[in-house]
């Protein structure tokens, strides 16, 4: 970055000791204006901006200390580098706590004075630089990675790599790069959609080199936790996409150790077929066969099917033999109110072994942000909804109950039972009266489809899926498409264009996470 017309304010009462360092900077092309005490300071910052102030902690009259309070009272965002003789720890929380950006000890070289303006100045530029180069390397070789076979293992290995970035970029808010990036999450949706078609009815039917899949979860990483009769909550945040578990790990890690694993979601990616899987064990033809009252394939209201989670869980506790005294505590929260009734109230699970909660926040403000114009213009896109996401836990109580969970030594299994993807195309579907309304996946008999944009199910029991007919389809969304019926065809891909939906097959809404937090 040019160093032409950026202004540094040198503030020091033996100014002259440092003329070298001053005509060093000027031959940088830097414009320095100077002052010998805090008060000459004051009056120049008044009459004009600088981009940065060099400031002496020990002056006659006011201090290094008093004169940058009042500084930052008339220009809060000036950046302020302290020089001082003295490495005293008060001193430097005392001037961190007024919001200094570096500190020098002296005596200083110019270099070091020319190397700590640069990174405040052109901190921002350099590390953009540097992640751009890097990220263009990095891009290329995951673009070559997308062009290879991969099996279901190099596709977590590879969608780890993509949510680093995503986070990576959002540092740098460069629209170019992030462009650059989409169109890298576009490739790799198209390939990893046609992997998924290929291998998924293998995964289902128990091929023998298969990803977790959601009836795994609990067989895998709760089971053994309550065997050893550990103390465990089993929390599942619905809705919850890698890229948003990655951006609140900084926040959990102060309170556990974390263990990050990864596993598919079943298809329909659906809270009524991926959560119950969660719950059950079972995939959704068995505990529809297990639990004919439980699951009426009949029903069109699909949450309705997600009442029933606290007896699925029992049924999958004594199928393996798994006895917890005292027994089961089951909490589902969908509002705030219960939110923060739970974290009143978690004095009382102190001496219950297992309790499952799940919590429904991040899916309902998916829903909520479709309806809602004010949240789409908070959150226009992944970046801003995923801050959002972020924002929204740290003052959730559910953060808070987490924490609880912390102080009892508990185990904590954190997952969810889908991510979601935002819908940018509209697939053009077509089908009877009795066909469902879902966004991202429909059922219903003689569906009329493009296979560009959907994976069919013709066979439902091949795949594991309710059937209620011999007729009874399963048309899954691939890649960011959404599906819009022909009828009034321009107003609902308006309506549903930039929407977070699931149930459909993509990197986001089937590669999960799951993490084992034990106790600090």
């Amino acid at each position: 970055m040019s160093t032409a017309n950026r202004r540094i304010l040198w503030v020091d009462d033996e100014i002259d000791m440092l003329k070298p360092h001053i005509i060093f900077l000027e031959q940088r092309g830097y414009d320095l204006a100077t002052a010998t005490s805090g008060e000459t300071a004051i009056e120049m910052i008044k009459e004009g901006r600088y981009d940065i102030v060099l400031l002496d902690e020990m002056m006659v009259g006011m201090d290094g200390l008093e004169t940058l309070a009042e500084m930052k009272e008339l220009d809060p965002s000036v950046p302020v580098v302290m020089v001082t003789k003295s490495e005293e720890e008060e001193l430097m929380n005392d001037a961190l706590g007024k919001r200094i950006d570096d500190f020098l000890i002296k005596p200083v070289k110019p270099t070091q004075v020319l190397s700590a303006i640069k990174r405040i100045l052109d901190g921002q530029k350099i590390r953009r630089d540097q992640l751009a180069q890097t990220y263009a390397r990095e891009n290329s070789q995951l673009r070559a990675q997308i062009m290879d076979t991969m099996d279901w293992r190099e596709w977590v290995q590879f969608y780890t790599k993509f949510v680093h970035w995503d986070l990576e970029l959002d540092r740098v808010r460069d629209p170019g790069l992030r462009q650059i990036h989409r169109d890298l999450q576009m490739s790799a949706n198209a390939e990893f959609s046609r992997y998924v078609e290929g291998a998924y009815e293998g995964w289902v039917n128990d091929t023998p080199d298969r990803p977790l899949l959601s009836p795994d979860i609990f067989r895998e990483y709760v089971a053994p936790l309550l065997t050893a009769k550990k103390k465990v909550y089993f929390v599942v945040l619905d809705c919850l996409r890698l890229d948003h578990w990655m951006s609140l790990l900084p926040s959990l890690e102060p309170f556990f150790n974390i263990e990050n694993h990864y596993y598919y979601s079943i298809l329909p990616t659906a809270t009524p077929y991926s959560r119950n899987a969660l719950f059950s064990g079972l995939y959704p033809l068995e505990f529809g066969e297990k639990f004919p009252d439980i699951w009426d394939a009949h029903s069109k209201d699909q949450y309705s099917k997600n009442r029933y989670e606290r007896q699925l869980m029992d049924g999958q506790l004594r199928r393996m033999g798994i006895r917890v005294s005292p027994l089961h505590k089951y909490v589902k929260i969908y509002e705030k109110d219960e939110a923060d009734n739970v974290r009143r109230r978690m004095g009382s699970f102190h001496d219950l072994q297992f309790v499952s909660l799940v919590y429904n926040f991040v899916d309902i403000l998916s829903h909520g942000r479709s309806e809602s114009e004010i949240l789409q213009e908070i959150a226009p896109d992944e970046p801003a909804f995923r801050s959002l996401v972020r924002s929204w836990f740290i003052h959730s109580a559910l953060y808070h109950i987490i924490q609880e969970m912390a102080r009892q030594k508990a185990t904590v299994v954190l997952t969810t039972d889908h991510g979601a993807v935002l819908g940018r195309r509209a697939a053009l579907v077509r089908g009877n009266k009795a066909t469902t309304t879902n966004i991202r996946y429909k059922f219903g008999s003689n569906l009329g489809y493009n296979p560009k944009e959907t994976f069919l199910i013709d066979d439902p029991r091949r795949f594991r899926l309710p059937t209620d007919g011999l007729s009874k389809q399963y048309a899954i969304a691939k890649e960011d498409y959404y599906f819009v019926y022909p009828t009034e065809f321009h107003k609902y891909e308006r309506q549903y264009r930039g929407t977070f939906q699931h149930g459909g097959i993509s990197t986001e809404e089937m590669i999960l996470p799951c993490a084992i937090m034990t106790p600090r």
